[in-house]
């Protein structure tokens, strides 16, 4: 009986391809299990070298600092003024807002780019992907200006408005429009259907992978968004989760610990919805190449 003397081994070439995966793993997995940790300990055992990943007996044993000491200074700051949750309130309506309307305006533009011939289609598709080459601070204070003339600093609007469709997200829905088989569209018009009705009950139905996709994205972007918060909330109150973490790099004393914690607080949606989304994330890809080949 005839046996493979190679069968059961692993060969370099997948050796060496796990390493490189643990090397990726290790230094992306690294920075979140230092906020995890560091948010438990105060500011001298963050600042201690060489860094301890195990927080002190001591820390957890007394009497001024708890479990919880870093978690509550976060949320209600130096001067016990609980604005961290209108902030929270803030970043979600204005991340879920965009994402929103990105995906449904995206969609829309992308599949009339995919599905629809009209004269100078083209033009308009690279006139758009133009934009994505000029950079946010170039724009930053035209935009700021034009804000302020509509008088929507410190609005919702001005926290929103700008950001309501993304160039980048045209260019993803075109690109999953394209593959989307014309026969489905053709065969709807055949059965009287208009093109609203085939976009909302055949498009977007099967776009689930690209639709996540583009939402965690668009989410994500503006949950980050430090830089124009900046400029358009000015009151405490309409301040987002990224300027209420730099207010504490912002004090005599900056607090180390609480701000880990704040950081950790405002990464759990995040995770929550890569969670919630993530089969469709991760499967848009194996989906798109199934389509192309």
């Amino acid at each position: 009986m005839n046996t493979n003397k190679y069968v059961g081994r692993v060969g370099i070439g997948e050796i060496v391809a796990w390493i490189a995966l643990f090397i990726v793993f290790f230094f992306t997995i690294t920075p979140i299990l230092f906020m995890f940790v560091a948010s438990f300990m105060d500011a001298r055992q963050i600042l201690a070298m060489p860094f301890r990943w195990i927080p002190s007996r001591a820390y957890f044993t007394s009497k001024n600092r708890t479990f919880l000491t870093n978690f509550i200074k976060a949320i209600f700051g130096n001067n016990q003024n609980p604005v961290y949750m209108r902030n929270i309130a803030n970043s979600l309506i204005v991340a879920l807002t965009c994402a929103a309307t990105t995906v449904l305006l995206a969609s829309l533009c992308g599949y009339g780019l995919a599905k629809f011939k009209f004269k100078s289609r083209n033009l308009i598709f690279m006139s758009i992907m133009a934009t994505m080459m000029i950079p946010f601070e170039a724009i930053m204070i035209p935009l700021y200006m034009v804000a302020t003339s509509m008088h929507m600093i410190n609005t919702y609007q001005g926290l929103i408005i700008p950001f309501l469709v993304s160039a980048f997200g045209v260019f993803q829905m075109r690109q999953y429009l394209l593959t989307f088989p014309t026969e489905y569209l053709d065969a709807a018009r055949v059965d009287g259907y208009n093109e609203f009705n085939i976009y909302s009950r055949i498009v977007l139905p099967n776009c689930g992978p690209v639709i996540a996709t583009l939402g965690i994205l668009s989410f994500r972007n503006q949950w980050d968004n430090l830089l124009w918060p900046l400029l358009v909330a000015q009151s405490e109150k309409m301040k987002t989760i990224p300027l209420y973490i730099t207010k504490f790099s912002e004090e005599k004393q900056t607090d180390e610990g609480a701000m880990m914690a704040c950081a950790l607080l405002a990464s759990i949606p995040m995770f929550i919805l890569f969670g919630a989304l993530s089969k469709y994330f991760i499967g848009g890809a194996e989906v798109y190449e199934s389509r192309k080949g």
